[in-house]
């Protein structure tokens, strides 16, 4: 398996050859769909824009689908920047206020005859799905594999060929209604857009993002064995290229500091409470959570990176608090209001769904598994763990009580077998025995 501290270590090179190959499906007539499959901060942004403007550019008028607000509107952001000579609209809910920002950059309607200007048009698929009397040569679907295949099916007659842009290894689609009732049959529509189309479409063309350009050297490997065993990407940075030191030295906090010094040494630090089994909305555990990312601030936590090579001091958007359920959410906020620093209270805070798709310099996570009697599904699913702990650029910090371990190893398999069905792989079980046996290594007070 390749590593990433090769000699011949050339990371930009591997993804423009990657990136050249995609464009080139683009062009060719012998396939209707073209399928990218991205890795956590491999550029999928990136090649969603520059894939548009080629196709602009060729004369081509693409759609782009994206499955929420804030994807659309990021995607808008990005188009501008890169081809600020391209008009650019934006297919909106009558609901939808746009911001300063978004206003200037493109053209916001409600109707697609209200956009004939323009040369791309971005909406979410529920808004796309509304469309009946039009037909694209071309859409790009991002973040394909979060997006149902009843969406897909509903906006499938507007467009002939696809790009769909996607990350394999996390949430699969969302959906509030029980869907026992579809599983292992052929119309489920509750499986992935990707799935389906590849279902009906084998020999399309599928590709890989090379290399994260988000995760560091100490981080890609883990994410890789634990989420993307069949994958072979790489960090986009060396070992060495990324640290972190603290401007002050640690006083009064031993326990605390422990931990922070381990993250900024390896990258990894598992901060663990006693065995106990509590309720998901432990007031230990949330506080601790909340202190570990005050004291960050209150250290003075220098991040030196690529972009940064003289160091930057991190602030409360470089920082984000990562946790599986919304009140978990609510009890951290009100944690980290309650620490000395006012700064923590800027400190972004979410559940997996929501933290998808963003990135930030070191990110702090409230193990799903911590202090449980059980390991249901949801808590064991592998794509919210990926996210939870792939979204960091410099240190990912794990808390946790003790015994994580050992539910895991007693945890009996009790979700049915399903005909039809794929299994997945790696499994949640997998996933969480590899996080583990690594944040094993990087606990202080082990």
């Amino acid at each position: 398996m390749t590593t990433d501290n090769r000699i011949d270590f050339d990371p930009a090179g591997q993804a423009a050859a990657v990136t050249n190959a995609i464009l080139a499906d683009l062009t060719s007539t012998a396939h209707r769909a073209v399928v990218v499959d991205s890795p956590p901060g491999a550029g999928k942004s990136t090649l969603v824009v520059r894939a548009a403007g080629d196709l602009a550019a060729g004369g081509e008028r693409p759609m782009i689908v994206a499955q929420t607000n804030n994807q659309v509107d990021d995607l808008i952001t990005r188009l501008g920047q890169a081809h600020p000579d391209i008009a650019i609209g934006r297919l909106s809910a009558n609901d939808y206020t746009a911001s300063p920002a978004i206003d200037s950059t493109c053209t916001v309607r409600q109707k697609l005859t209200d956009l004939a200007a323009c040369k791309i048009i971005v909406g979410t698929s529920a808004k796309w799905a509304t469309v009946t009397d039009s037909r694209f040569g071309w859409a790009i679907l991002d973040e394909a594999y979060q997006m149902r295949s009843d969406k897909l099916l509903q906006i499938v007659e507007r467009f002939e060929r696809g790009l769909f842009v996607g990350d394999p290894g996390q949430l699969d689609p969302f959906t509030v209604a029980d869907t026992d009732r579809w599983i292992g049959l052929p119309h489920d529509p509750t499986q992935n857009g990707v799935a389906v189309m590849l279902e009906h479409n084998r020999n399309t063309p599928l590709h890989e993002l090379p290399v994260s350009w988000r995760l560091p050297a100490s981080a890609a490997p883990t994410i890789r064995e634990a989420f993307y065993p069949r994958s072979n990407f790489t960090s986009g940075t060396p070992e060495g290229t990324r640290s972190l030191q603290f401007r002050t030295t640690g006083f009064g906090a031993v326990e605390l500091d422990e931990t922070l010094a381990m993250a900024a040494a390896t990258g990894w630090a598992l901060h663990e409470l006693p065995r106990r089994h509590v309720p998901r909305t432990d007031t230990e555990t949330v506080q601790i959570t909340a202190d570990l990312a005050a004291r960050l601030l209150d250290r003075g936590a220098v991040a030196f990176c690529e972009r940064h090579p003289d160091g930057r001091e991190l602030h409360a958007s470089d920082i984000a608090i990562g946790v599986a359920h919304r009140d978990q959410a609510d009890l951290v906020r009100l944690a980290l209001a309650r620490t000395n620093n006012p700064a923590a209270r800027q400190i972004a805070v979410d559940n997996a769904n929501k933290l998808q798709g963003r990135e930030f310099e070191v990110v702090i996570v409230l193990h799903p598994l911590s202090g449980r009697r059980d390991a249901t599904s949801f808590h064991l699913e592998a794509g919210r763990l990926c996210v939870l702990t792939s979204r960091h650029r410099q240190a990912c910090i794990v808390v946790a009580r003790k015994g994580i371990t050992d539910l895991l190893d007693s945890h009996p398999s009790t979700e049915p077998v399903h005909l039809s069905v794929p299994a997945k792989f790696p499994d949640g079980w997998q996933s969480n025995q590899a996080i583990m046996a690594k944040l094993a290594k990087h606990c202080p007070t082990a």
